[in-house]
């Protein structure tokens, strides 16, 4: 199964789809537009360690938004890399656990 989630096609539409919802940066400060450049580079590694169980996600970065009440709700912002790969599982899994359309 982890290597349908880690496929290219399945990584291709997980990234389109982290791309068109953009967001801002996680704790690492890497922006959308800088992942490109940054997984071609790191990909082989990033993906070793996915298929060895080694992978440990970045820590979140929290934000506080604004309510209409005046206060505020936190927010977790993960790292644009950790977004992709939970999309790429989210893609395969959701199917076989029956979520979604």
């Amino acid at each position: 199964m982890m290597e349908q989630v880690f496929g290219e096609e399945n990584l291709q539409a997980a990234w389109r789809r982290v791309k068109s919802n953009a967001g801002a940066p996680g704790i690492d400060g890497m922006t959308v537009d800088a992942f490109p450049a940054f997984s071609r580079q790191h990909w082989p590694r990033i993906r070793s360690a996915l298929m060895a169980g080694t992978y440990r996600p970045a820590p979140v970065r929290r934000v506080f938004i604004p309510k209409p009440d005046g206060s505020q709700r936190p927010l977790g912002v993960p790292t644009v890399l950790d977004r992709v790969i939970q999309q790429a599982l989210a893609q395969v899994m959701n199917p076989v656990i029956g979520v979604g359309p």
